[in-house]
């Protein structure tokens, strides 16, 4: 009885790791997507040596 009432595994932290980890990587594709879209570099010129 009393083995059932003990926590083997605290999920808890795990979970909010795991969701921290997962809004790290939606923020640095965002920023990848938001870098290839803004680009710079002008086409239509040639490039300065």
């Amino acid at each position: 009885m009393i083995t059932q009432n003990i926590a083997l595994y605290n999920w808890n932290n795990g979970v909010i790791i795991i969701a921290v980890f997962g809004l790290v990587c939606l923020v640095l594709i965002g920023l990848l997507v938001k870098f290839m879209a803004t680009s710079d570099r002008k086409k239509d010129e040639p490039m300065e040596k």
